[in-house]
């Protein structure tokens, strides 16, 4: 079959086939997600099986996992869909997302490294707005491939604090913040006055015991400590645990340290006995931001998520703690 009469058996539709049963590696889940039905979207999968020459999908286990082939195509199909956006439905991109009675599914990874009250208070608000939507929180960890995920469809945004963010996404910066500790008031850097002879040395800050979040991708640092790195310094990080919201627990009833941003604990020191001290090392602001993939940039939904999660940030500094 010639190159032209191949091209002649494709059009938009079926590429969006394509790219969603690749991405959702289910041809039920994609049949929902197209608003189609099973038998509708299988004989288009063999229509594609047979121009491509290759099966697309695979059983792999309990679940289907896309060939080498069907992941080759994968970007430039988004590319068609994207582009096809821009030319057609760019101008009406407001008009067609209805948050009032919208269904879909926002699937939103990142950590809780922000502010405690980040995700309570987006997942509020959008149930607010949007109270038919549905929301998938995934934990931004070493475990996910967050680029490919966001290249595949699988996750709408990504929120997270970067020194360098990827500059193949699209990024929003949400705030900036400066790095501080975190120790108990019982502390013996607590104690110490902030300058002087006697206030607490980078010797001092690096040989005591941290505690920290894994690396978020493996191999990696993270970015405390890729900036030490970099100054040629290490610290002592004597426990790792993933779920940032508990360490400052750990901190109140122990010698521990934990470095991050200001405004992550500031919303501790008066629930907690703990204090926020001067790092003795300078580090650059901390910086978050929200990425997403140009497959999304045009879309209204994605567009109107984006929007509540800048909106949602601006009115955290309006939240104040309780006080115990």
């Amino acid at each position: 079959m010639s190159t032209h009469a191949v091209f002649d058996k494709i059009d938009l539709s079926l590429i969006r086939v394509l790219h969603t049963v690749i991405t959702e590696r289910s041809v039920s889940r994609a049949a929902i997600r197209l608003q189609s039905s099973q038998p509708a979207v299988s004989a288009q999968l063999r229509r594609l099986r047979e121009l491509t020459g290759d099966p697309l999908l695979v059983r792999s286990g309990q679940t289907m996992a896309p060939t080498d082939v069907a992941l080759n195509l994968l970007k430039p199909a988004a590319a068609i869909l994207q582009h096809a956006q821009s030319m057609f439905g760019q101008t009406n991109a407001v008009r067609d997302f209805d948050a009032a009675t919208s269904t879909l599914t926002f699937r939103i990874a990142t950590t809780d490294y922000l502010d405690p009250y980040f995700l309570p208070e987006l997942t509020l608000h959008l149930r607010r707005l949007a109270p038919r939507v549905r929301v998938e929180v995934i934990q931004l960890s070493a475990e996910l491939d967050y680029r490919r995920a966001l290249a595949r469809g699988e996750v709408d945004l990504v929120i997270g604090n970067w020194l360098e963010p990827s500059d193949e996404l699209h990024l929003g910066r949400l705030l900036s913040d400066d790095v501080v500790c975190l120790v108990s008031q019982n502390h013996p850097a607590a104690r110490l006055p902030r300058e002087g002879k006697r206030a607490w040395s980078v010797d001092q800050y690096l040989s005591s015991e941290h505690v920290a979040p894994p690396p978020m991708h493996p191999g990696a640092l993270g970015i405390i400590d890729e900036h030490l790195a970099v100054q040629g310094l290490r610290r002592n990080i004597v426990v790792r645990n993933p779920h940032f919201a508990q360490l400052p627990y750990m901190v109140a009833g122990s010698l521990l340290v934990l470095t991050t941003g200001r405004r992550f604990c500031e919303r501790y020191v008066q629930q907690l006995p703990v204090k926020i001290i001067r790092c003795p090392v300078a580090f650059p602001a901390m910086n978050y931001y929200q990425l997403w993939h140009e497959l999304t940039h045009h879309s209204a939904a994605s567009r109107w998520l984006r929007e509540q999660v800048r909106e949602v940030v601006r009115n955290l500094q309006h939240i104040r703690p309780p006080s115990h």
